[in-house]
């Protein structure tokens, strides 16, 4: 039975409620069929750690008290990606995107100051600019399929490491985790601590450049 912290490989298939309509998935024949294949994606059993918030918060409780099974969960806006804030929508002027040589037109996701918009509206002079997240307000369903847990160290280690680098080298030697990659000094102390309070096993970590 699953538990917190416990670490699982699943496949999931997430679809808004409302038109049906499925915009991510762990399948390679479910995103082609559904015509959202992405020739760089590379589709594979997720593992993740239950209860580290690796996915949204109502999908994280459904593991709970599972087994190796397959199910569907309807979750509503505040357990998915938030309900819409009508505090994150922003009026701009069209003369600060003329300074970055954009021309915005409604539909037009773009990072502003480290924040990703969404351009609502375009009139003379003005655009609203929506910083909710693109989900947010809608109903989602996920369809999951838990397929094992997972209790290897060193696949536990890397799932990890997927949330926060993209390329890395790993392996445990008595009982000290050796990192190869190229992390940002600011997230070595949290990858660290997240690491050593999670893997039982490892209680010394080494980050190395590659």
């Amino acid at each position: 039975m699953i538990k917190k912290h416990d670490f699982i490989e699943i496949d999931y298939t997430a679809v808004i409620k409302e038109g049906n309509i499925v915009f991510d998935t762990t399948e390679e024949k479910v995103a082609k069929k559904e015509n959202i294949f992405g020739k760089n994606v590379k589709y594979k059993p997720a593992v993740i750690c239950v209860g580290e918030h690796q996915v949204p918060e109502g999908l994280d409780e459904s593991f709970i008290g599972k087994n190796n099974e397959e199910y569907q969960v309807t979750l509503h806006p505040e357990k998915a990606f938030g309900k819409k804030d009508p505090k994150l929508l922003h009026l701009m002027s069209q003369t600060s995107f003329r300074k970055q040589n954009i021309n915005p037109y409604p539909g037009l996701q773009m990072n502003i100051d480290g924040m990703m918009g969404t351009v609502r509206t375009v009139t003379p002079g003005r655009i609203i600019v929506d910083f909710n997240h693109p989900l947010a307000g809608k109903e989602i369903i996920y369809k999951v399929k838990i397929l094992r847990k997972v209790e290897g160290e060193k696949e536990k280690l890397d799932s990890l490491l997927e949330f926060y680098v993209k390329d890395f080298k790993s392996e445990i030697k008595n009982k000290e985790a050796i990192i190869v990659a190229k992390i940002p000094l600011e997230l070595h102390e949290i990858i660290k601590k997240k690491i050593l309070s999670l893997i039982n096993s490892i209680e010394k970590i080494t980050i190395q450049k590659e």
